[in-house]
């Protein structure tokens, strides 16, 4: 593992380290192969999806090297710029959009209870956004699958309004109130009773994440009470 370089992000289940001119090295915790991340991203590449290229797959599968992205996440350039929240909802919403507008490959894994076929990427909200000079690029998809639209953008929402938003203090209290906000302009174009009973199903399931502190996973079960009383 001489060839990488200094750690720059470390995640739940993963590793981000330099690796060259222009690339980094994403590596598995615990041995974990991601190979299918790696071959979902030039999947949705080749679909003309923003996301990091892919340059090569190695120890095992374990390691993915790709390139380096330049830019804030979507939730820090919000959190710097409160003004521009309305502007990034409906970006993330054009992205989701964009997403589901390509068919789930046949080797990728169906959700078994929605019945739909479209790419999903189930974590597709303002940390797994890098805004750069380019335009937008998702990344961390660890969770794609081939699925409804509407259960994506449902689980996003949870994730823009239950759980705590993970910034520094000071950034937290002044974002925290305004979420709820950002969370109503990212769902308008979506807004249905279909889209309410996806939102429950999504806060459901959340509840169950085991990372998740009690408050929010009472929020979780608050918002699915919600929605299933609409």
């Amino acid at each position: 593992m001489s060839d990488t370089g200094r750690l720059l992000a470390s995640g739940r289940d993963g590793d981000i380290f330099e690796y060259g001119p222009g690339l980094v090295l994403r590596r598995a915790k615990g041995g974990r192969v991601i190979e299918r991340e790696a071959r979902v991203m030039e999947y949705a590449a080749a679909h003309h999806y923003p996301v990091p290229q892919i340059h090569d797959v190695r120890a095992g599968g374990t390691e993915i090297v790709m390139q380096r992205l330049d830019g804030p996440l979507m939730m820090n350039a919000m959190a710097s710029r409160p003004w521009t929240m309305a502007r990034h909802a409906r970006l993330l919403a054009d992205l989701h959009d964009q997403l589901h507008e390509i068919a789930a490959p046949d080797w990728l894994p169906q959700l078994a209870t929605d019945g739909g076929d479209r790419l999903v990427h189930l974590d597709l909200h303002p940390l797994n956004v890098v805004m750069t000079a380019r335009g937008p690029v998702v990344i961390d998809w660890t969770n794609a699958a081939g699925g409804d639209p509407l259960l994506d953008v449902a689980l996003t929402y949870v994730l823009l309004t239950c759980p705590r938003a993970p910034l520094p203090a000071p950034a937290r209290r002044l974002l925290q109130p305004l979420r709820g906000v950002v969370g109503r302009l990212f769902i308008e174009r979506y807004s249905s009773s279909e889209l309410d009973a996806r939102i429950a199903d999504a806060a459901e399931l959340k509840m169950f994440d085991r990372n998740l502190f009690p408050d929010e996973v009472e929020n979780c079960r608050r918002l699915a009470a919600r929605m299933r009383s609409r």
